[in-house]
């Protein structure tokens, strides 16, 4: 590889088509970092971070730190990087803050680019050319806001994409309105699609209890974060065997307590894609299942459908805000599902470009706005 001779950053703003509700608070959008490495040759490489605050740095100091170097050295430093130690939240929050994250995966970008190949052949032998992903529900600010709503989105997602499964929010209202709007759903899109719940930590380990047997009708495949600890999921699973799922990056814990089932987490925390990878073998080794989260941009995004692409391990749906996405900084952007699929990129890199004036658009809404907070309409009740 050819040395770096700039490095870009940007921090950008890209909206819901409506707020959406969880536990913790209200989503407006996403905010994230669009990174660009460009070598000597003139080849880009583009990535993303999953903190909007990481521009500042990347764009000063912290960027410079490359330019000069070969860019391959680079990339294999980067990609040694061990992953922090996991931390456990009891507030439902993620916060991942890796802002090499964005370099590691625009060098990955760049090193295919010169190689004139797709980025997943570079990751090992092709097993899959489609990627599957859940269609998203909630209740949104001005269109879904009862549980008839809800089902009647997932019942149209249903027909008009032909979705599979659908992921959604739990624990923003009583337990007594939860098992309406998935008794609803459940009857909307009928017994044979995947169904899986997200409460983000919203129920108290009673709740959840109670939660637990009155669902347990629906053909539940998985709940995320039913309460606030890997511990309190341990208790909860002796009184059922629905599935968890959890963003608490702990292989080693979920091991040994044999919860939860399944760890969601995106490229941020990993570093970029060669410690997503190490992180993905780990759980295999472990037993424990692996999706990717939701709520990043079509340059990540990119990442996770070439990542899918050469690991026979990620055979689940991995979640998806795609279809509530209002822009993105792609060319063509966002992705979008059908058929509960998306198809992995062919071109060379990651496939995908950056499409200028839609990235002129996101950071100017940045300037605007200021970082999307999210969980910007406050703590709502713990059930």
């Amino acid at each position: 590889m050819s040395r770096i001779a700039l490095v870009e950053a940007w921090p950008a703003n890209v909206p819901l088509v409506a707020p959406y509700l969880m536990a913790p608070g209200e989503v407006p959008g996403i905010s994230r970092t669009v990174v660009k490495v460009t070598t000597e040759d003139g080849i880009v490489g583009i990535g993303e971070s999953a903190s909007a605050a990481d521009a500042s740095m990347l764009a000063g100091e912290l960027g410079q730190l490359f330019v000069g170097r070969d860019a391959g050295d680079v990339l294999a430093e980067l990609g040694r990087v061990e992953t922090a130690e996991p931390r456990h939240r009891a507030d439902a929050k993620v916060l991942i803050r890796n802002p090499l994250a964005g370099v590691e995966i625009a060098l990955w970008d760049v090193r295919a680019r010169e190689a004139s190949v797709a980025l997943h052949e570079l990751l090992g032998r092709l097993c899959r050319t489609e990627v599957a992903f859940t269609e998203y529900f909630a209740y949104r600010k001005g269109l879904e806001e009862s549980p008839s709503a809800v089902a009647a989105y997932c019942a149209r997602m249903a027909e008009e994409h032909g979705s599979p499964a659908f992921e959604g929010k739990v624990a923003v209202r009583p337990v007594e309105e939860d098992v309406r709007l998935v008794r609803e759903i459940r009857a909307a899109i009928g017994p044979d699609r995947i169904l899986r719940l997200d409460a983000n930590m919203g129920w108290r380990l009673e709740t959840a209890r109670a939660a637990l047997v009155q669902l347990q009708p629906f053909d539940i495949a998985n709940v995320e974060e039913p309460v606030g600890s890997f511990d309190e999921m341990a208790e909860l699973r002796r009184s059922g065997a629905i599935p968890f799922s959890a963003h608490t990056p702990d292989v080693a814990l979920a091991e040994t307590l044999g919860v939860p089932d399944t760890l969601v987490i995106g490229l941020g925390f990993c570093g970029g894609i060669a410690g997503t990878r190490r992180f993905v073998a780990a759980c295999e080794a472990a037993g424990v299942g692996f999706w990717f989260y939701s709520g990043d941009l079509g340059i990540a995004t990119a990442a996770y459908l070439h990542i899918a692409a050469a690991t026979p391990y990620l055979d689940k749906p991995s979640q998806s805000l795609l279809r509530w996405t209002a822009d993105d900084v792609i060319a063509g952007g966002p992705f979008s599902p059908e058929n509960g699929f998306v198809g992995v990129p062919t071109g060379p890199g990651l496939g995908v470009e950056l499409d200028e004036i839609a990235l002129e658009r996101c950071v100017e809404r940045f300037a605007r706005e200021g970082a999307y907070d999210f969980y910007s309409g406050g703590p709502l009740p713990r059930y």
